[in-house]
């Protein structure tokens, strides 16, 4: 397999999906070393058969606004590969998405949930309704409505949806309620669920938390501590706000916060005080961090990323896909940023990850660093299926133990002969190989 004649063919059966053959890419440079040493592999068409996704649904949806207007929606459902165990991803509700954005997103999670070390495959599904400025009653009859095209495709051993952007605990307990109702079944259908009726303690933490667990694994092989590094963060979703908070126990200093309007600096760190009020502000009130930054008398940005507006230590892009670009990782580098974990997908854009990997500072994607959602996502499953309820301390004590094994297998397969460990490819082959090994022994299906 040559990398650059296999994505030429993708880029002409698949043109208009730039995120889609962007991640696409970036595995195939890393692994098609690896991938060749495999003649099997090519012999059955493998690297193709992995990057089309096993299907996609599409549907329209119709659901009706509180002055009595019906309203369309796009809804959507990509079920990549169940190689490894049922299909497994986040459903997303933000007027970005498309069919480009959702299938780079179900390619990434197969890769995800192998290194997770659980039985899950890849999947991803989303709308482009965007649920800001929605009333609760409208965003229930569009859960409701989502759920009414969507429950015949997903089920327990099937395909297990969970929240991502867009979709918190209102949204999946709305669209588990309609699962419900429509299967006439309770089971553990979804993940992310309300403690009450199957969800598990520490899941709204756990991508959060993950990423911190990770890169302390990671500090440590250069013998560096977390207390009292500078921590940019981009964000104020779930990701975000509870990276902050784990940050804060640790004794680092958090120094920016931001959503989709802008950035708010906090020179000094963040205090327990100011991060209880962007929990409630964001998770009560669905409001903006202008909010924030007006109440406490902060530095506000409209419009700005954090990485050019803070001198930081750590950076950890927690918000969406391509938020960091070449220039911004250049600055970061520049005023001495040795470290970089990424809490969302895919954040950083090719330029900005080479000029990570070239300095040779200590650099995550997401598949390995933000696994820790999915991965109490699959703990959940597995509570679910024993009809147990885990305490908070057992989940959290697996969580660390997932996120040590998931560096463990980046270290095997990304260290260089230099002795620098190249995340990318570590996390890329380890993802890879689990899953073209599962493909192989199950013949071409």
């Amino acid at each position: 397999m040559k990398a650059k004649e296999f994505m030429d063919d993708l880029r002409r059966r698949f043109p208009g999906e730039p995120e889609y053959l962007q991640a696409v890419e970036e595995v195939v440079a890393s692994i098609e070393d690896v991938y060749n040493e495999y003649p099997d592999f090519e012999r059955y068409n493998l690297l193709e058969r992995l990057c089309i996704p096993d299907r996609i649904f599409s549907f329209r949806v119709s659901w009706v606004d509180d002055h009595g207007r019906v309203r369309n929606n796009m809804g959507y459902r990509i079920q990549h590969s169940n190689a490894i165990g049922p299909y497994k991803g986040g459903i997303r509700f933000h007027s970005s998405v498309n069919q480009s954005i959702l299938k780079f997103l179900a390619f990434e999670q197969t890769f995800k949930n192998s290194l997770t070390t659980l039985a899950m495959g890849g999947a991803k599904g989303g709308s482009d309704f965007s649920p800001r400025g929605k009333s609760d009653m409208e965003v229930m009859r569009f859960c409701q409505a989502f759920i009414q095209e969507l429950w015949r495709h997903i089920g327990p051993e099937t395909d297990v949806p969970a929240g991502d952007i867009g979709v918190g605990g209102r949204e999946v307990g709305y669209m588990f309620g309609m699962y419900k109702k429509m299967a006439r079944e309770f089971t553990g259908t979804f993940t992310g669920k309300g403690r009450e009726f199957g969800g598990s303690l520490v899941r709204p933490e756990a991508t959060g938390y993950g990423n911190v667990y990770f890169l302390q694994n990671m500090l440590a092989t250069r013998g560096i501590e977390i207390e009292g590094k500078r921590v940019a963060i981009s964000g104020s979703g779930n990701v975000a706000t509870y990276t902050a908070d784990k940050l804060l126990k640790l004794g680092a200093k958090v120094v920016s916060l931001s959503d989709s309007d802008g950035t708010v600096v906090i020179p000094d760190g963040i205090t327990r005080e100011q991060l209880d009020f962007v929990f409630e502000l964001k998770n009560i009130y669905r409001g903006r961090i202008s909010e924030f930054a007006e109440k406490y008398g902060l530095p506000y940005y409209p419009g700005q990323r954090p990485w050019t507006l803070v001198k930081c230590d750590i950076a950890m892009p927690s918000a969406t896909q391509n938020e960091l670009n070449g220039d911004e990782a250049r600055a970061l580098i520049a005023g001495g940023t040795f470290a970089v974990s990424e809490g969302a997908n895919m954040p950083s854009t090719p330029e900005a990850v080479r000029e990570f990997i070239n300095a040779k500072i200590l650099y995550a994607p997401g598949k390995a660093a933000n696994a820790g959602g999915v991965s109490v996502s699959g703990l959940e499953m597995s509570q679910n299926s024993q009809k147990l309820s885990w305490t908070a301390e057992e989940v959290d004590t697996r969580l660390r133990r997932i996120m040590a094994d998931i560096h463990t297998q980046c270290t095997i397969y990304g260290t260089q002969p230099d002795g620098y460990i190249n995340y990318v490819k570590g996390a890329n082959v380890a993802g890879f190989m689990k899953v073209a090994n599962a493909m192989m022994a199950q013949g071409v299906i």
